[in-house]
């Protein structure tokens, strides 16, 4: 990207950036155009194929619940009723990916509206059925949106976002970066949640400065 931008790794099941997501709302809404994000799908557990277990289930509670607590979005303890859950968050990183095709802001609001589901409405966001209709409340034809869903393209684009993302050294979610638009280099702003208060300033400093001085490390999923 040119000039002044923002690349923001993340996972849809991630809960960390669920609670991320306002943050990243209230950057768009402070800095717009001036300040693009670039989304990158980081792969949280892509490819899983064994159902929780019981220790999974209390561990991933226990983070939720943290989430809550520092962030205050909401969460839907009902998932935790559910029987055999694999948490494979591939698929729905890669209905990211084909949404984000129509644009990085319908990236961003695919983003959104796939944790929510996920979080705070007990929709199962691995299911293709699922997607699709969550695909539809963005204005995405439902047999379009199933077509490039089940493309080997879709799955080599994400695929390479989880790429990015090991290369990049990114070892956790949320992590954001900012670059300058003039060299390679970039700098980070955070690691793991931080709530908008701390970042909005250190982004504002940034615009103005050369180099933005990172937010203490918060909670992040990894």
């Amino acid at each position: 990207m040119k000039g002044p931008h923002l690349v923001y790794f993340a996972d849809p099941m991630c809960s960390w950036c669920w609670g991320f997501s306002p943050v990243i709302e209230a950057i768009s809404e402070r800095f717009g155009p001036r300040l693009p994000i670039r989304l990158v799908l980081g792969g949280l557990r892509p490819w899983t194929k064994e159902p929780m277990t019981p220790q999974e289930r209390r561990d991933v509670r226990n983070h939720w619940e943290h989430v809550h607590e520092a962030s205050g979005q909401p969460f839907e303890f009902a998932f935790f009723d559910r029987g055999r859950f694999v948490y494979d968050t591939e698929p729905p990183s890669r209905a990211v990916v084909v949404l984000r095709r129509r644009g990085m802001q319908t990236g961003l609001a695919a983003l959104r509206r796939i944790q929510r589901a996920f979080y705070a409405e007990n929709h199962d966001v691995t299911d293709t059925d699922t997607l699709a209709a969550l695909a539809a409340e963005l204005g995405i034809d439902d047999a379009v949106f199933r077509e490039e869903f089940a493309s080997e393209a879709a799955v080599n684009d994400t695929r390479a976002d989880f790429t990015i993302a090991q290369t990049a050294g990114i070892r956790g979610f949320p992590t954001l970066i900012a670059g300058s638009g003039e060299d390679e280099q970039y700098a980070l702003v955070t690691n793991g949640f931080q709530p908008s208060a701390r970042i909005v300033p250190i982004l504002e400093h940034w615009l103005g400065q050369t180099a933005p001085s990172s937010a203490e490390t918060g909670q992040a999923c990894a």
